[in-house]
């Protein structure tokens, strides 16, 4: 599974959970302000994150998290790619 791959099935889980258009989920768009997260939105989060992509995340891994992209850029990340 690829780095495209993974952002799809990304998308797919977060606009069904946070129930937001898919096609806001965008690099360049804001991951706070685009799926309407406060505090324990994060928890739910990294809840997802780890059911769906089989990863570790915490909260210190979301402070310098501000667009989608950087978002990717965490998962490449964790993931090795």
């Amino acid at each position: 599974m690829g780095l495209g791959d993974i952002i799809e099935d990304t998308r797919d889980f977060l606009s069904e959970e946070f129930e937001v258009d898919r096609d806001l989920i965008l690099p360049e768009n804001s991951l706070k302000e685009t799926l309407d997260l406060d505090s324990l939105d994060y928890v739910d989060l990294v809840v997802l994150i780890e059911e769906n992509l089989n990863i570790k995340v915490t909260g210190e891994d979301f402070k310098e998290i501000e667009t989608f992209g950087d978002f990717y850029a965490l998962i490449q990340k964790k993931l090795s790619l």
